[in-house]
C-alpha cells in the first residue's frame, strides 16, 4: 500500500461525507421536504437492485455501483434542479473527473460514470429510471402529506421513464399509499395487538 493511495482513499472517504449534508434543491421549489444527495443514492441504489430482479438480463453490479455514484460529483456542485438548469448547468461532469482523477480506482468510476451519463446501455437506461423513480417515490410522500404540486410533478417523472419495467414500478408508485409495507387499516392486530394474528398472517 502507497502512502498516496491511503491519502486518497482517506479523503473519498471524508468526501462522501459531505453528500449527506448535500441538500436536493429541487424540493425548495415543491415548498415542502428535505433531502440529501446522500439518502437519493442510497434509495436509488435500492430501486436499481431491485429493477434488475425485473430485467434479468442486466448486469447487476454495474447497476449497483452506476447508481450509487450518478450524483457523486454534487458533493462538489451542489444538486442543480430543473428551474436554474434553464439558466445553465454546473459542470458536475468535471467535478467527477477531478474526483476520479485524485483516487486509485478512479479510473472505473469514471467508466461507469461516463456509461450512465450517455445512457445508451440496458445498464444505463435502467439506473436513470431508477433516479426517476426514487424521485416519484419522493414526491408521492410529499402528496400524501398535503403538497398539492407533488401529483403533477411526479406524473412528469413518470412519463420520463424509458423501460417498461420502470413504467410498471412506477404505476404502482403513483396508487400506493407510502405506508402500505407496514400499515393496513383492516389488519386487527392494531387494535388487539395479539400475537397468534401475526403468526396467522405469515402462514
Amino acid at each position: 500500500m502507497k502512502k498516496g493511495e491511503l491519502q486518497a482513499i482517506t479523503n473519498f472517504i471524508y468526501e462522501a461525507g459531505i453528500l449527506s449534508r448535500t441538500p436536493r434543491s429541487g424540493l425548495w421549489f415543491l415548498g415542502t421536504g428535505k433531502q440529501s444527495v446522500a439518502e437519493h443514492l442510497l434509495r436509488t441504489t435500492y430501486i436499481a437492485y431491485a429493477l434488475c430482479f425485473l430485467v434479468p438480463d442486466a448486469d447487476r453490479a454495474k447497476v449497483v455501483f452506476m447508481s450509487l455514484f450518478h450524483d457523486f460529483g454534487e458533493g462538489r456542485t451542489s444538486d442543480l434542479n430543473y428551474v436554474h438548469q434553464r439558466y445553465g448547468r454546473l459542470a458536475e461532469s468535471e467535478a467527477f473527473k477531478d474526483i476520479s482523477a485524485e483516487i486509485p480506482f478512479g479510473k472505473e468510476m469514471a467508466a461507469f460514470y461516463k456509461e450512465e451519463q450517455a445512457k445508451k446501455t440496458l445498464e444505463a437506461k435502467l439506473v436513470k429510471d431508477a433516479d426517476q423513480l426514487e424521485w416519484i417515490a419522493t414526491l408521492r410522500e410529499e402528496e400524501l402529506r398535503g403538497n398539492t404540486k407533488a401529483r403533477a410533478w411526479a406524473k412528469i417523472g413518470y412519463a420520463r421513464l424509458k423501460t417498461k419495467e420502470a413504467k410498471a414500478v412506477g404505476k404502482f408508485l403513483l396508487a400506493t399509499h407510502s405506508d402500505a409495507w407496514w400499515f393496513d387499516a383492516n389488519d386487527k392486530w392494531f387494535v388487539s395487538r395479539d400475537p397468534k394474528l401475526i403468526k396467522k398472517k405469515r402462514q
